[in-house]
């Protein structure tokens, strides 16, 4: 029994909706072995280590369901079983997660095993430990060889684990404060590994850290860090605070405690957590001892009083107390018949404890600390206290150290509640905690006394959250709404864009309509990340990385991005819900990797844009897979988009008062129009359009009226949609590698990126529709990754409509010989009927586009597909035909030589996270903002690119 594959879904994806890891999971010859024929000691042995699978519910949704799968109708395959291992391993390190299924997988013994996570390293690592916790249970005589180590003891590696997720998850604070913004629909991503966070996107972000927030004052901590200051600034201001001393050596220590007057506390300059505390320090040398212990926290110890009563944790948010907790250090009481090694046990049984912040309450740990509080009170770990006798083996009262805490916010005095408030003001917190002893917090201060030990920033808010007696208290809540007052934005418009062809060009359509709009718009594309129209990021990225990228940025208001099937394979969407999901078409591309055979299979990979969309589904209703998904998204709208306008569900959709976009003839050539709730909304004359070219483009028409629906079902206005389609042209510098048009030689060159038979149909359909009075020739490829059919309908899709084939290969050969995509494609050229004298084979790309520039004569139409691309343009124009002066490029030849390839200062290249394609150079990046002039006087194209 092996994993052999496992992914990592950060996001919805074709398994789930939120995050779950998949494994494919070889049982080999354990196949033969169902929970049914490994018997009921197998499965007593399984939930003795695991009890809580006695919960799971599995296919019959009630508790026990799970066990009487293993034992009822031959059992079930430990594929399954790893499954609720897996979630239930999850569950005992703190993890709400319920989620998992298993299915075969095709070959005999081969599982698809899915499960949900909360966090990326302890569900892999949940995985793992489970296949060993099974193969450990299993007979020896089929346990997989070297599966289980010789020394492994499952008591030690589930701890070990506990700690190890613990170590990686959020901290108790930080994940109530999550808690409560998911509750109130705030998105947020985690920023590093520990428990840095992101609330909100774009530019409406907040950033929290436990308790400290992006607003909590700089100051304001160092002041809090400060006791001796903390304590002086109280001090003036009247509130009640003990004597103390700072002091910096053992002998300065006891004099201060003579001084202030036994019995004193001594405890760390800046320390945290109550560690190095000392209290009740009664003689010169309790306070010499006391001395030591702080010291090893802190270079310099503060003495000070010490105050009768119970330890209070007060909690202030922005300026009001909103919660109050009596702590009570770890004890124990005595039986009179147990020692206090093993009370401490029987506390420690206690089902609310657990390893760190596991559970709502720690283990409570015989460790020296407890020693020296046993010796103190003249007993040992085997004393047998009195009954009743409380036995005190911590010194403060933390949570994380064995304490407890009681619930006093309903009770505590308006005197405390007010002081409280005044300290935290006083040292400036947004978010603090006050340590006030008394007697009794439901009376005054001022009348029983009490003082103020330390003002706490980034108060812990376990105790408060699940508290060991009384009610449990919404103290993360507050926190958000001071971050978000209730009625202020948290997240930016999103835009998801998917399918097989055209989803560049429009991703980079509706990224220049969010420009013209006044936005600033986030961008994720195949070539780069831009911001603002800035390229930041080059690469492929359009998987969940470059998503989040996006979001995180603090200047964006709206985001675009482009989604690939790649990256929805590999890792699912970088984030939750988007407002507005489109998919414009489903072809054959790509098919025969990662499982994905059929189109209807790579339409239910691209589905999962739509299913998550909240507000609108922009869907293609010519491709008959597109229209199908309307019956799977919960959208509150369905858009659309059509060329016919015959269509009858379009009509009927119009009819009944839904969004469309559609294409209509007229007397001035092809309207885009807009229809909603009724109403019919003229919106753009084709020919208007620069990236259609004149209306012949149709997939550029197609692209466009998928970028106007979007940006309509955004909420963007008409004007600045009719104005941004106006200025978005198919210039290389705006939308390199789809349908750049070069004038300057003698005959005409159609550039594109196109590489499936769809993508290239529609360019050979747009090279008939110019005028061409001389020759048609075409330079052709396949990527090597892609199956010989798709191959062989690549060359198809353009045979008969060309004078001359070139046929050659990407620089990647992916597997394949150096010459045989050429060969494959020129092959099927012939059995489509063009002469062999009317095809060359020319391997490499260079050399195959330079032919193709040396076969044209004036009038001639070349149409040339590439893959390098900022290489091969610059090939084209930089050519110089025979007897003909230097070509005049678009932009000026000594602009272009200017390192065109050249990321902008701002720019990194990091691994791309989308899709198959290999970039081999970077695109020149410039504003989308109309036409603009750079540094050197060139005029340059408004930015968009696909």
């Amino acid at each position: 029994m092996r994993i052999l594959e496992r992914s990592v879904y950060v996001g919805p994806s074709l398994y789930a909706h939120f995050p779950v890891i998949r494994l494919e999971l070889d049982l080999g010859a354990l196949e033969a072995w169902p929970t049914g024929r490994l018997g009921d000691g197998f499965i007593d042995a399984l939930t003795g280590a695991l009890p809580g699978l006695a919960e799971h519910g599995c296919s019959y949704q009630e508790p026990g369901g799970f066990l009487r799968r293993m034992r009822e109708d031959g059992g079930t395959w430990l594929g399954h079983v790893l499954e609720h291992v897996a979630i239930e391993l999850q569950n005992i390190a703190g993890e709400e997660v319920t989620f998992g299924k298993t299915r075969s997988a095709g070959p005999p013994g081969v599982y698809t095993v899915v499960y949900e996570y909360a966090q990326r390293d302890e569900g892999i690592a949940a995985g793992e430990l489970g296949l060993r916790l099974l193969c450990s249970l299993l007979p020896a005589a089929i346990r997989p060889a070297d599966s289980v180590p010789e020394a492994w003891q499952w008591p030690d590696a589930r701890d070990e684990f506990i700690r190890f997720a613990q170590r990686r998850a959020l901290g108790p604070s930080t994940a109530a404060l999550v808690t409560a913004a998911t509750s109130r629909g705030i998105p947020w991503l985690r920023l590093n590994e520990q428990s840095l966070v992101q609330l909100g996107h774009g530019k409406y972000q907040q950033r929290i850290q436990a308790t400290v927030t992006g607003r909590t004052s700089h100051i304001a901590v160092e002041l809090a860090s400060d006791k001796e200051e903390t304590n002086k600034i109280l001090a003036t201001l009247g509130l009640p605070v003990p004597q103390q001393e700072l002091v910096q050596s053992e002998a300065h220590a006891v004099r201060a405690a003579r001084r202030i007057g036994f019995p004193v506390v001594t405890k760390p300059y800046d320390g945290n957590h109550g560690r190095g505390i000392s209290i009740r320090l009664t003689t010169d040398a309790d306070v010499a001892q006391g001395f030591a212990v702080a010291r090893e926290h802190s270079r310099s110890v503060i003495v000070e009083s010490f105050l009768e009563g119970d330890d209070h944790r007060l909690l202030v948010v922005n300026g009001e107390l909103v919660a109050a907790t009596r702590r009570t250090p770890g004890h124990v009481v005595g039986n009179g018949s147990d020692t206090v090694a093993q009370l401490v046990e029987i506390v420690n049984q206690d089902p609310r404890r657990g390893v760190g912040h596991e559970k709502v309450l720690t283990r409570i740990e015989l460790d020296l600390q407890a020693e020296q509080m046993l010796e103190r009170a003249g007993l040992k770990a085997d004393s047998v206290p009195a009954p009743g006798q409380v036995v005190y083996l911590r010194s403060t009262a933390n949570l994380s150290t064995g304490g407890t805490a009681t619930d006093v916010t309903d009770i505590i005095h308006p005197d405390n509640r007010e002081m409280a408030e005044r300290a935290v003001r006083a040292v400036g917190l947004d978010v603090g905690g006050v340590d006030f002893l008394t007697k009794n917090i439901a009376e005054s201060h001022r009348k029983i006394g009490g003082g103020i030990c330390e003002v706490n920033a980034a108060p812990g808010v376990r105790m408060h959250v699940a508290p060991s007696e009384g009610t449990s208290r919404n103290v993360a809540g507050p926190v958000i709404d001071m971050l978000f007052p209730p009625g202020t934005p948290s997240r930016v418009p999103i835009a998801a864009i998917t399918g097989t062809n055209g989803k560049t060009t429009t991703a980079r359509m509706l990224a220049h309509v969010a420009k013209m709009a006044g936005y600033t718009p986030g961008l994720t594309t195949t070539d780069g990340v831009y911001i603002d129209g800035q390229r930041t990021v080059a690469g492929d990225m359009t998987g969940p990385v470059s998503a989040r990228m996006v979001l995180a940025d603090p200047a964006i208001d709206i985001a675009v991005l482009e989604t690939a099937r790649g990256g929805l394979l590999r890792a699912g969407m970088g984030v939750n819900e988007v407002n507005v999901g489109a998919v414009l078409n489903v072809q054959s591309d790509h098919l025969g990797l990662k499982g994905i055979d059929t189109r209807e299979q790579l339409a239910e990979v691209k589905r999962v844009v739509v299913e998550v969309a909240t507000d609108c589904a922009v869907l293609n209703a010519d491709d008959p897979l597109v229209l199908r998904m309307s019956g799977y998204t919960d959208a509150k709208n369905i858009c659309y988009v059509t060329v016919n306008p015959q269509h009858a569900l379009v009509r009927e959709h119009i009819r009944a008062g839904g969004r469309a976009c559609a294409l209509e003839a007229g007397v001035n050539g092809q309207m885009i129009t807009l229809y909603e709730r009724g109403g019919h909304i003229p919106l753009l004359w084709t020919h208007l359009i620069p990236a259609t070219l004149e209306g012949r483009a149709m997939h550029n028409v197609q692209n466009a009226m998928f970028a106007a629906a979007v940006a309509f079902s955004l909420g963007i206005k008409l004007d600045a949609i009719r104005q941004a389609l106006r200025t978005f042209d198919s210039t290389f510098f705006q939308a390199p590698g789809r349908m750049n048009v070069f004038n300057e030689h003698p005959f005409k060159v159609l550039f594109d990126y196109g590489h499936n038979a769809h993508a290239v149909a529609a360019m050979a359909d747009l090279a008939q529709r110019f005028d061409v009075t001389g020759r048609r020739i075409v330079v052709l490829a396949g990527p090597g990754d892609r199956r010989d059919d798709d191959l062989v309908a690549i060359a198809q899709a353009v045979a008969g409509r060309f004078d001359h084939y070139i046929c050659r290969r990407d620089d990647s050969l992916r597997d394949r010989a150096p010459d045989e995509v050429p060969r494959i494609q020129a092959a099927a050229l012939r059995a489509a009927g063009v002469p062999n004298e009317a095809i060359s084979i020319i391997p490499d790309e260079q050399q195959a586009i330079d032919a193709a520039l040396r076969m044209g004569e004036a009038g001639d139409l070349l149409l040339i597909f590439a893959d390098a691309l900022v290489r091969s343009w610059k090939q084209i124009t930089k050519f110089k035909p025979a007897g003909a002066p230097p070509p005049r490029a678009t932009v000026p030849a000594e602009a272009l030589a200017a390192e065109p390839n050249t990321i902008p200062p701002a720019a990194a290249a990091i691994p791309g996270d989308g899709g198959s394609r290999t970039g081999e150079g970077a695109v020149p990046a410039f504003g989308l903002e109309g036409l603009i002039r750079d540094e050197r006087g060139v005029r340059l194209a408004p930015e968009a690119d696909d």
